[in-house]
């Protein structure tokens, strides 16, 4: 037994020596040791607990996700700041010199890391204004796709390619965002038909609204409408406008099937649909 007594107070002389000091106190062995799984044990424990809370909230009817998630997310970050601080505050350790050290830090690299420090600000402000949310159709640059998860530093899109981009969250907050779900689910697609002078606008609006009625991804309410937009240089130009919720993220898969059966009725009621027209005049010189 005093064999093992003495291997044990051999360790803990090991442990507890002090290897340098930090601020007003020691740092020992361990202290390190110590530190070091508590934080590791918290930052787990409470990463958990956020993603049980996500997981619950996903389940249940009536709430605002969209909410309920920007609240939990900001709540996780204070939880791990004031966490971290007091595990560290509880051990022993004098923040005195972290303080300092975070300010020398903050000098030092603080140009290096303001792409960084951007993107998480912009984190938060999306998180609070919620100009997009889970599950939101957008286009962003040349990015088009829906949200799939909103952090503080980048938001994740998938595209129909089902590419997963991530974009940084400053880029919202930069550039132009357009959100196609800001309003709900519905949104609406115009498709442009052009046909000769010589057909008749009533019978062209009538087969376009024909095709919207009969194609099922377009609703029924708001109605859609057809429109006159132009005289162009070869023939009328008509606007068929339709509103979709099944096609919100397949927007082109829409116009495809709209144009497909437009060709086919134009077809079948002989609406002829132009060709570019050129008149060329042909000069004879005189002198042959």
């Amino acid at each position: 037994m005093s064999d093992f007594a003495e291997y044990a107070a051999s360790i803990w002389i090991v442990l507890d020596y002090p290897l340098f000091k930090l601020g007003k106190s020691s740092l020992t062995l361990w202290a390190i040791l110590l530190n070091g799984l508590l934080v590791v044990s918290f930052v787990l424990l409470t990463a958990r607990l956020k993603n049980w809370l996500l997981t619950s909230l996903s389940h249940k009817k009536g709430v605002n996700i969209s909410n309920w998630r920007a609240a939990i997310t900001l709540g996780y970050y204070g939880l791990l700041g004031i966490g971290l601080v007091g595990i560290l505050q509880t051990t022993g350790l004098d923040l005195s010199f972290f303080t300092v050290l975070t300010g020398a830090i903050g000098i030092g690299v603080g140009f290096g890391m303001q792409t960084i420090i951007s993107n998480f600000v912009s984190g938060i402000i999306l998180l609070l204004e919620k100009p997009l949310k889970l599950g939101d159709r957008i286009e962003i640059g040349e990015v088009s796709g829906n949200v799939h998860n909103i952090s503080v530093r980048a938001t994740t899109i998938i595209t129909n390619n089902n590419v997963a981009i991530i974009v940084p969250n400053s880029d919202f907050i930069s550039k132009q965002l357009i959100n196609w779900s800001y309003s709900g689910n519905t949104v609406r697609i115009s498709i442009s038909v052009p046909v000769s002078y010589d057909s008749d606008p009533e019978l062209v609006k009538q087969l376009l609204l024909e095709v919207a009625k009969q194609e099922p991804g377009v609703l029924e309410t708001p109605v859609p409408m057809v429109r006159l937009s132009k005289f162009g240089d070869s023939g009328l130009v008509f606007d068929l406008l339709v509103w979709t919720q099944e096609y919100a993220d397949r927007m082109g898969a829409l116009r495809s099937l709209l144009n497909f059966a437009v060709l086919k009725s134009f077809k079948e009621n002989k609406i002829r649909i132009p060709y570019p027209q050129m008149d060329l005049h042909i000069l004879k010189d005189p002198e042959t």
